[in-house]
Parts: C-alpha cells; structure tokens; sequence
C-alpha cells in the first residue's frame, strides 16, 4: 500500500511544496503535503525500480503517443512522393535538435537545477527558475526561428537538396520552425515540472495534443470540407498549433498556484541562469554533436541520391523512436539523482543510475534485434519503392543491434547530468561524431563505399558511445572528500 501510495504521489506529485495546508484534511484525501512528503520519501529511500518505473511509465506512454505523431506525419508524407519523403529527411534531424536541445538539452539543466533547488530544500529558487527557463526559451526559440529562415535553403541543398526535394524540404521547414518559440517554452516548462517530481501535467498536455495532431495532419496535407490542400506545408502548421495550444495551456497551469511549481515574473538572476546553464549548455552541446551526426550522415547519403536519402530517412527515423523511450526513462532518473545528489545521498544515487541504464539497455537492445531481423515491419510503412527499401533495409540490419549501445550510454549521460557533471558525456558525443560522420564521410567519398560501410560507422560510432558514457558514472558519482 506505501508503494502504491507513492507511485500515485509520483505521478502528479508536488515535491517541495512548502505551501502551508489545512491542519485536517478531508476524509480519505491526501493533503498536499501528504503527497509531497510520501513521493520524497520513496525517491530517497523507495525501491529504486519501482520508483524509477512509477516515475518514467507517464511520459514513457504520452511521449511514445507523441512518436506515434511523428510516424504518422511521416505515413502521410508517404503519400506525397519521394522527393517530399526526402524532404522531411533532411529537415527532421534539425528539427529533432531543437527538440532536443529544448528537452534533453536546456530542459535538463532545467530539471537538474530545479531537482537539487528541491532537494535542498529550496522551493523559492525552485519557482524563480520557471521564469528564468522561458526566458531561455524565448531567445533559443527565436534563434532557431531566424536561423532556419535565413540559414535553409544553403543548409539543404548541402545535405544534397535539389529540385523537387529541395522545394518540399524549404516549404517544411519553413511552416515548421515558425512555431519555435512555443515549442521552447512547452519543453523547459514540462522539464521544470518533470525536475520536480510532477509527470502528471505535462504527459497530459502531450497526450491530449497528440489525440488532436494525428486526425488534424493529414486534414491540413490532403485538405477536407472548406480546408484547402496544403501539401506538407500542412504537416508543419499542425505542429505549430499544438504547441502553440500546449504553451497556452501548460502557462496557465503553472500561474494558478496548483501545480509543485508556480510561474510568475522575478528579478533575473545570474545565478539561477549559471545554475541551468552549468548543465543546461553543456548537455545542448551534447544533443548539438548528436544531431550534427545525423545532419552530416545525411549529407554523405545524398551522395547516394534522393532515394538512397528517402530510403536512409525513414530507417533512421527508427533511431530518433529510440530517443522518446529513453527520454521518458532520463526524466525520472535526471529527478531521481538530482534529489539524492541535493540530499547528500551519492551512494543511492550511483545504484539508480546503473539500475536504470541497464533498463534502458534492455529496452532499446530488445527493439533493435527485431527491427533487424525483419526491417521490412518499419520501413513498408512509409514507402514501397524497392530502391528505398532496399537502401533502408541495409541500414537497420546494421544499426539497430547497436541500439542497445545508445540505449546504455544515453540513460547514463543523464544520470551524470543530474549530478551535475557532463565533461564524459560531451567526449561520448564527440567520439560518435567523429566516426559516425567524419568516418562517414571518409568512407563514402575516398574509399567509394556504400550505404553498408556508411552504416558500420554509425554502428561503431554507438558501441563507442556506450563505452565512453560508462566511464561518466565512475567520475560522476564519487563521494565527497
């Protein structure tokens, strides 16, 4: 019954919450407190399992119903043609950096910061660093707006955009990033929440805006009724409606006083920024490598051509499906660790950051063998051109058993953010580039290889990934002397 109470608290759980309650509360209901003390508790003493699995399970589910967004658009897109499925190829790695530098990036010196404000006890730095995390938020937003606009039409004709394929990718990416700002502040406020143990409110949000965003996508591409056709413009203009709901919803929430945190405007402080930026930007640096692996791996595809790019587009498109797993996985542990790390517990801290990447092993290691033993589950999903096939089937079949590589070394690049260390991860980061893009590179315009050898980069680029990333939890969790 305590544990089940403590999962219960976990899941909408205000960690922190020093507001003064009723000395009674009604019969048969939990006070604020209550809540608050039961789901501390069991990060800091609970089994760790149980706890991480109470924690993770909510936005596991919400962001794999987020995935299936993505999976859809791109069913859609199918629709459309090689040269759009092309398109979306290259402009899905830079929209998948925002996201993750706003999730995995900034978001988790958000929630790093905002866990160890709660687990020494700070709930009044805990609040301030809400509106200092829009603040963020509004300047990456915009950046990543202008950037794009401005920056492209270069940028995609040198991932070996052309004609039709060109046209759709620049149409994309324009309709796409146009919604930057929002999508920027829903990700550092859902990470503030996330850091402070409340997973409820915005699994919730992306659940419910994932229900809207599937059936709206193909209305907007194919256009119904009175709604005109827009091509894959349209697939751009839904996910700007929903963040731009989400921003709307989520601000309210946290201004109404009723959630583990409350949002309301303060006097910036420098420390409170250098306390989200000591994590925040080196972990967006780390997401920046990560993705310009792939942006630069897509760029020695288009020597290929634009099927090797559809192709090479839609399998890997299965190695970002690994990444929302393993995020609903790295919020929990990124919380869990902050807490114990802020309460002086490092032992504990150690045992959940092994216990859960070995989770997020299994998890990703078990996907990757099937997807590699039958590629033709993913890949017949979006298209059915034999050359595309053909092109992505190659590459799972080499790929994905390395996923249980990412899977390790990801969980323990978070556990080691939560610590507030990330020196190893950025060297993991940089070793995968190195021989994902650059010995992609190489092995593709001076030795002529093909999509396998490409691909045996990008395999090998994970293994070391792994192994660099557990040398982060010997350094990152030492005692203190």
């Amino acid at each position: 019954m305590k544990l089940q109470q403590a999962t219960v608290a976990l899941s909408g759980g205000n960690i922190g919450d020093t507001r003064s309650e009723p000395a009674v509360a009604p019969a048969g209901v939990e006070s604020a407190k209550q809540r608050t003390d039961t789901a501390r508790t069991a990060i800091l003493t609970g089994p760790i399992l149980a706890t991480l699995l109470g924690l993770a399970a909510p936005t596991v589910v919400v962001l794999l119903a987020q995935t299936a967004v993505n999976i859809a658009e791109a069913y859609y897109v199918g629709f459309l043609g090689t040269d759009a499925l092309a398109g979306v190829a290259m402009v899905f790695p830079i929209f998948m950096l925002m996201t993750m530098m706003s999730n995995g990036g900034l978001g988790s010196g958000v929630a790093s910061a905002v866990a160890r404000a709660i687990g020494a006890g700070r709930k009044q730095d805990a609040d301030a660093i809400v509106f200092h995390a829009v603040v963020l938020a509004i300047i990456f937003g915009a950046m990543f707006t202008l950037g794009t606009n401005r920056g492209g039409p270069a940028l995609y004709r040198a991932l070996g955009g052309q004609d039709g394929a060109l046209d759709a990718a620049l149409k994309y990416s324009n309709y796409l990033f146009a919604g930057a700002i929002p999508v920027w502040i829903v990700n550092l406020q859902a990470a503030a929440l996330r850091g402070s143990g409340n997973v409820k409110v915005p699994a919730m949000v992306t659940l419910v805006g994932a229900l809207v965003l599937i059936p709206t996508s193909p209305i907007l591409i194919f256009g119904f009724g009175p709604v005109p056709r827009l091509g894959i413009g349209g697939a751009g203009i839904a996910f700007g409606v929903y963040y731009g709901a989400a921003m709307l919803v989520l601000l309210r929430y946290m201004t109404s006083g009723r959630g583990s945190l409350t949002f309301r405007l303060v006097p910036l402080r420098g420390r409170l920024f250098a306390d989200i930026l000591k994590v925040g930007i080196p972990t967006a640096v780390n997401a920046l490598l990560t993705n310009l692996t792939v942006i630069l791996v897509t760029g020695a595809v288009g020597l290929f051509g634009t099927k090797a790019l559809a192709g090479y587009g839609i399998a890997s498109r299965l190695d970002y499906v690994m990444i929302p797993i393993l995020f609903g996985i790295c919020t929990a542990v990124l919380t869990m660790v902050g807490v114990n790390i802020g309460a002086g517990q490092v032992a504990r801290a150690r045992r959940i950051a092994w216990t859960s990447s070995l989770v997020g092993l299994a998890v990703t290691g078990t996907i990757g063998l099937v997807v590699a033993l039958f590629p033709a589950l993913w890949l017949t999903l979006f298209s059915h051109d034999p050359d595309v096939l053909r092109q992505g089937a190659t590459y799972l079949r080499i790929v994905a058993p390395a996923y249980a590589g990412l899977g390790l070394g990801f969980v323990i690049a978070f556990s080691a953010q939560g610590a507030g260390h990330v020196f190893w991860p950025f060297v993991a980061a940089s070793t995968r580039l190195l021989l994902a893009a650059g010995g992609g590179w190489i092995a593709v315009s001076y030795f002529g290889g093909g999509m396998a050898l490409l691909a045996s980069m990008v395999a090998a680029s994970l293994v070391a990934y792994a192994a660099i990333c557990a040398v982060a939890m010997f350094r990152a969790f030492q005692p203190p002397s």
